[in-house]
């Protein structure tokens, strides 16, 4: 090479390769949308590694089970020369057949591709938005007596226990899942944001299983269609009946992850407003307003050190921002709804 390329620019050259890339590296993962999922970075199949395949993203990557990740030339470190970024460094240029390519031309190249990346990400980005509030849209907003009502019934949560159903929630016969492709029931979420708009919408599908309904039989149940950071989904309301934007600086807002544990927790208090945040990542990032003073995070029992280290950042997020926080753990099991049985 005449020059030398920056390791960034050699990332982003890995980058716009990505899926030949991961193959090479995790031989046992498989590709599942626009992600490949494997174990670990040891490659073999699994689904607590992911990787971005395409536009703005690709290359970037995360392993849930150790709690690292980075761009792709982390991910050769990581997968082949046991963390030596300079090796690393070498193996790539080699991959890329960089020896006879000059540094001005690649690096046109990587800004180029990099724009269109770019332009590409933030249309298919608009469009995810659309697609999500369509689905929304077209889906079946009385859950009563449904699969997605017999679901929560098989994880103890009892609707009629409630003044009225989550208008979150949405039943749609069928529901195109892409790992099967084909059509199953589902239970839709609509993700909003501060304002109330839908950006993204939840998807669980579900089946029967000796007579039951449950989570399909999938390697991924449960999906999200759209980007939903500093969203979530609207639960409960509480005992204010008022919509987020006009929370009282003396209401407590209750966030969890997942439908079913908030749910749980709001079977025993009704009176409260509760938010999912759909991820631990989310937790802390949820956009409240600023009349919104006291936050109760309900907490997983994980002790993972990535869920302690989540949790950790989400309850200093909210304290930055002036708020009060506080921490309900469930008293037995993982979550809250482990509490209530199933």
């Amino acid at each position: 090479m005449s020059g030398k390329l920056k390791a960034a620019e050699v990332s982003a050259m890995l980058a716009s390769q990505m899926e030949a890339l991961a193959r090479e590296l995790l031989p046992g993962g498989k590709k599942t949308g626009a992600e490949w999922m494997a174990g670990s970075v040891a490659g073999e199949p699994g689904t607590k590694l992911a990787v971005h395949l395409y536009g703005a993203k690709a290359g970037v990557w995360k392993d849930f089970s150790q709690d690292i990740g980075g761009d792709p030339l982390d991910l050769v470190a990581h997968c082949l020369t046991n963390r030596d970024l300079s090796a690393a460094y070498r193996w790539a240029c080699n991959w890329l057949g960089l020896s006879t390519e000059t540094v001005e031309v690649r690096r046109a190249e990587i800004r180029e591709k990099a724009e269109q990346a770019k332009a590409k990400e933030e249309e298919d980005a608009k469009k995810r938005v659309i697609r999500a509030r369509d689905i929304w849209m077209n889906a079946q907003p009385n859950i009563l007596n449904t699969p997605v009502d017999f679901y929560l019934q098989a994880r103890g949560i009892k609707l009629e226990k409630f003044d009225r159903p989550p208008g979150a929630l949405r039943f749609a016969p069928e529901h195109y899942c892409a790992e099967i492709n084909a059509p199953l029931p589902a239970m839709l979420a609509a993700i909003t944001d501060l304002n109330g708009r839908c950006v993204a919408v939840h998807q669980t599908w579900l089946g029967q299983h000796g007579g039951q309904w449950a989570k399909a039989q999938l390697e991924i149940p449960k999906k999200v269609l759209g980007s939903f950071r500093g969203a979530c989904i609207r639960l409960r309301k509480g005992a204010a009946g008022t919509t987020l934007k006009q929370v009282l600086p003396d209401e407590v807002i209750a966030i969890g992850e997942g439908i079913e544990t908030c749910l749980s927790v709001a079977m025993a208090r009704p009176d409260l407003r509760i938010l999912a945040a759909i991820s631990l990542a989310n937790l802390g990032t949820i956009r409240l307003p600023d009349t919104a003073r006291n936050v109760l995070i309900l907490a997983d029992r994980d002790e993972s050190t990535a869920a302690k280290k989540g949790l950790r950042k989400a309850i200093d997020t909210h304290l930055s921002a002036g708020r009060t926080v506080d921490v309900a753990w469930p008293p037995k099991g993982k979550d809250f709804n482990d509490v209530i049985g199933r």
